[in-house]
């Protein structure tokens, strides 16, 4: 008679981070971050980014950023506020990997999470990354979505209660864990 044995979890390759609410200070709902004065750095972010480093983890960012589509901010100006983050970061001795963000509005495209349009992104310039052996690490319903429709592990990040949007108590029961911020979250992870 043989038993079943549960196959290992595949060595972790890749962390998916979205944005807003777990590597910057989320705004309140309805509003953007559209210059580098609003973007805050949450605690423990370049810790977290820098133990993903040392672990040969990937550390990718995919974000939704309405607030394009909305005329808040022109992707330029996106791409100049990703530009400061990698500098903030470089400047603590770690990096991202890449950041990919949706600039569309609703129901208007399939790069949206949770659609899978960021993943394939990624997987168009990491060829090499696969949902089984990713995580992704959010804290919206979107994210959460997104990460569970590929197959990936989940982390919802409980974050500030008062900027939570709506759904977030369903992304937390959907979630795989929850974790109450980035750096938690990768200690979950490394030190599992």
């Amino acid at each position: 008679m043989s038993s079943f044995r549960p196959q290992p979890l595949s060595p972790l390759r890749t962390v998916f981070l979205d944005r807003d609410g777990v590597v910057n200070r989320k705004m309140p709902e309805g509003e953007y971050v559209t210059r580098w004065e609003q973007f805050e750095l949450l605690p423990g972010v370049a810790e977290a980014i820098g133990r993903l480093n040392r672990a040969g983890v990937r550390a990718i960012v995919v974000s939704n950023q309405r607030g394009v589509a909305l005329g808040r901010l022109t992707e330029s100006d996106l791409n100049h506020l990703h530009a400061q983050l990698a500098n903030v970061l470089e400047a603590e001795g770690v990096y991202l990997d890449a950041i990919f963000y949706c600039p569309h509005e609703k129901n208007s495209c399939t790069c949206r999470k949770p659609l899978p349009g960021m993943f394939e992104q990624a997987r168009a310039a990491f060829p090499e990354i696969q949902a089984a052996n990713s995580v992704m690490i959010g804290d919206s319903l979107s994210d959460i979505r997104f990460g569970a429709d590929l197959g990936m592990r989940t982390i919802f990040i409980a974050g500030d209660p008062t900027r939570q949007g709506p759904g977030a108590l369903e992304a937390a029961r959907l979630a795989g864990q929850t974790a109450e911020n980035l750096l938690d979250a990768v200690k979950i992870l490394l030190d599992a």
